[in-house]
């Protein structure tokens, strides 16, 4: 015959390995998972918005930093063909320069063709000439002697470098990079509100347990240790669906802008944020980033847990 201590002591045995102080299926946990994954799909969807303009502009001030443009314009009496060859022959015996390619007068139409329209005869208006040089990588050239140069080649030619568009296009990508920052900041400060609020919301649903665990002897770190796994669960779930949606949105608009690819919207799009297509290393910082939700989760859940049990005792 068995003893009906130990077959008491066996039930509570089991029951305390089946079932968890915190519910796992409860509402509670499954809306602060669907929080957290929508608050980590919108921190990825801007980083990853931020890594794709910040790549297109050091694309496009490489691009721009490497040439230079020389403006070229008629004067009455000289021959605008033979200033642009002066120009070009100046432009090559300059050190640093590469390549110089003169644009014909084709070219140059149609350049103007998106604010003129096209059939348009040119013949009678004074359209300058444009000559791009190209930079050698790591070169300086000496823009002044090569502004002399081609002065004296040909009266009323021009010399862009591009600084102020560069410091502009810097300026702008400075302005994203800040603003995306400061979104990342609202969405882990929404995170950390969305998870006090539900880990006050658990621990007032099992006060009980919790009154009846300090009752028998347990440590606020052996009930708080409970509730943080607990939490930590719902971050690592809801970080992991979060930044999975976002890394199939960046998989799947690379496909489409390759579909768009040669259409104007798709021009458009391409100029501003590149092919879509983030690097190996960005979709690492779209999964650490899920990872340090998750982590934020449970310091969360950690800080709350200790002020509440607190209050209880």
């Amino acid at each position: 015959m068995r003893d009906l201590g130990d077959e008491t002591s066996a039930v509570v045995a089991d029951a305390r390995n089946t079932s968890p102080i915190v519910p796992r299926g409860s509402i509670a946990g499954r809306a602060l998972i669907a929080v957290v994954a929508i608050m980590t799909f919108l921190a990825s969807m801007t980083t990853g918005a931020v890594l794709l303009v910040r790549a297109s502009a050091a694309e496009w001030q490489s691009d721009v930093a490497s040439e230079l443009t020389i403006q070229i314009r008629p004067s009455p009496g000289r021959d605008l063909e033979r200033d642009t060859q002066a120009v070009v022959e100046a432009t090559r015996a300059q050190s640093g320069i590469i390549e110089v390619r003169p644009f014909s007068k084709d070219e140059s139409a149609k350049l103007l063709e998106p604010w003129l329209g096209t059939g348009l005869s040119l013949d009678d208006l004074p359209v300058p000439r444009l000559v791009v040089a190209r930079v050698a990588p790591g070169a300086v050239p000496d823009l002044s002697a090569l502004r002399s140069s081609i002065t004296k080649a040909a009266p009323g030619t021009s010399i862009d470098d591009h600084r102020a568009w560069i410091e502009r296009m810097r300026s702008m990508t400075g302005a994203i990079v800040l603003a995306g920052t400061g979104i990342l900041i609202l969405v882990i400060i929404a995170t950390v509100i969305s998870v006090s609020f539900a880990t006050r919301g658990a621990m007032a649903a099992n006060r009980p347990i919790v009154e009846v665990l300090h009752f028998v002897g347990a440590q606020d770190r052996y009930i708080a240790n409970h509730f943080l796994r607990h939490f930590l669960r719902l971050g690592l779930e809801g970080g992991l669906i979060g930044g999975l949606a976002a890394m199939l949105t960046f998989g799947f608009s690379e496909s489409i802008a390759n579909w768009f690819s040669g259409t104007p919207v798709g021009d458009q799009f391409a100029a501003l944020l590149g092919t879509f297509a983030l690097p190996a290393s960005g979709y690492l910082m779209l999964g650490a980033q899920a990872v340090m939700i998750a982590i934020v989760t449970a310091w969360a859940s950690r800080r709350t847990l200790f002020a509440t049990l607190e209050e209880i005792d």
